[in-house]
């Protein structure tokens, strides 16, 4: 697997993770009332927050190589590996970086369209 295509899928698998631990899992952890089943659920759903971390980690470093053999700039760079702590931001920096390595570097695509 090309490691442009590994990118794009880790950044979709860091997102949806992240998107559900902030906005599903922590809310209905503490929000919901004591003891009830939702609040239960968000308990028992908080482990995805320990899976969430161990991708991010494969993550950053699939995102740092990508990066420096496109030899994009330490800005983006860092954006690129801070977007995957911020609820849903990664879904847009994912989209700048598949058209900015589609227009500047084809050479990293894949020859399967993920």
């Amino acid at each position: 697997m090309k490691l442009f295509n590994l990118y794009r899928v880790l950044a979709f698998v860091v997102g949806v993770l992240l998107a559900f631990c902030a906005l599903v899992a922590a809310p209905l952890k503490y929000l919901a009332e004591d003891g009830s089943d939702l609040q239960q659920f968000g308990e028992s759903a908080s482990i995805m927050w320990l899976l969430h971390g161990w991708i991010f980690m494969v993550y950053v470093v699939v995102a740092f190589l990508l990066a420096r053999r496109a030899r994009w700039s330490l800005g983006f760079t860092l954006l690129m590996l801070v977007a995957g702590l911020i609820p849903l931001l990664i879904f847009w920096v994912e989209h700048k970086v598949n058209q900015l390595v589609r227009a500047e570097n084809p050479e990293l695509v894949g020859s399967s369209p993920v």
